[in-house]
């Protein structure tokens, strides 16, 4: 007998999470939910089985909505899921609505800002897709700390090999550029990697794929002119946000300091 869990789609952060069941078997839920973090270690490519608009969705007050859902057909991320579980489709942080194990597939909901920020809803069946379950805390980080948090996405203006290293340059905007360092981290649809060079000048990166890491993600099938999702280093945005906090205050004593001075030298 077909192994179908549902949960509701969630339209709203204060969604009540509605579970359905058509077997007598028991959904695989766990009781607690933790902060999802990824490692940008691709674990398989998937393959998109649809794109849908349904009206049907429900919500948390028990009326109907429309939304987007996804359909994607994988195995490695199949293992060990549960209804409300996170996995990164290409770079994107979702929350798994409905698992059919004996099918292989998963579908996931995505939100109004999920289609602003990436080109999750240009997906077409038989597109494939990087994917990464979320990792456990305290094990081991084999990329960097990927949230799954698009920024934006860049644009592919080139590609070239280097014996067997493949090149990209992407273009971006400058509000992602700022946040883009060489030799720092960034994720590609998902995928952990490392900045070669940056031009703030003409507002594009550089990054490299070994030649391991190129058959084990979608990125060097896309063309020049072809979308990636990016996530910047959200280490970067922290580091921002603490010198913001920080710097009136060093401001304020420096004024302070230079009012004691002209205090000290008016009293010689």
């Amino acid at each position: 007998m077909m192994r179908l869990v549902s949960i509701g789609f969630l339209l709203s952060p204060l969604s009540v999470v509605t579970a359905f069941l058509p077997t007598s078997e028991a959904p695989r839920t766990r009781p607690s939910f933790g902060r999802n973090m990824f490692t940008g270690i691709v674990e398989e490519m998937g393959e998109v089985v649809s794109l849908t608009q349904r009206d049907d969705m429900p919500l948390w007050d028990g009326t109907k909505g429309s939304g987007t859902e996804l359909t994607v057909k994988a195995s490695i991320m199949m293992e060990g899921a549960y209804l409300g579980c996170s996995i990164c489709v290409s770079g994107v942080c979702l929350t798994a609505t409905e698992l059919d194990y004996d099918e292989s597939i998963f579908r996931v909901g995505l939100a109004p800002e999920t289609i602003r920020r990436t080109y999750l809803g240009d997906l077409k069946t038989g597109d494939a897709v990087n994917l990464e379950r979320a990792s456990e805390i305290g094990g081991r980080n084999s990329g960097h700390f990927v949230q799954g948090h698009v920024d934006d996405t860049g644009e592919i203006i080139d590609r070239w090999t280097d014996e067997d290293s493949l090149f990209f340059k992407i273009k971006v905007t400058p509000d992602v550029l700022a946040y883009i360092v060489p030799k720092g981290f960034i994720a590609i649809d998902g995928t952990s990697l490392t900045v070669c060079e940056v031009d703030y000048q003409e507002k594009w990166f550089t990054f490299m794929l070994v030649e391991y890491t190129q058959k084990k993600i979608i990125v060097p099938a896309k063309k020049v002119g072809d979308r990636v999702n990016l996530e910047v280093d959200v280490l970067g945005k922290y580091s921002e946000n603490a010198l913001a906090a920080l710097i009136p205050r060093l401001e304020a004593l420096e004024a302070k300091v230079e009012s004691l001075e002209k205090a000290l030298v008016a009293g010689k």
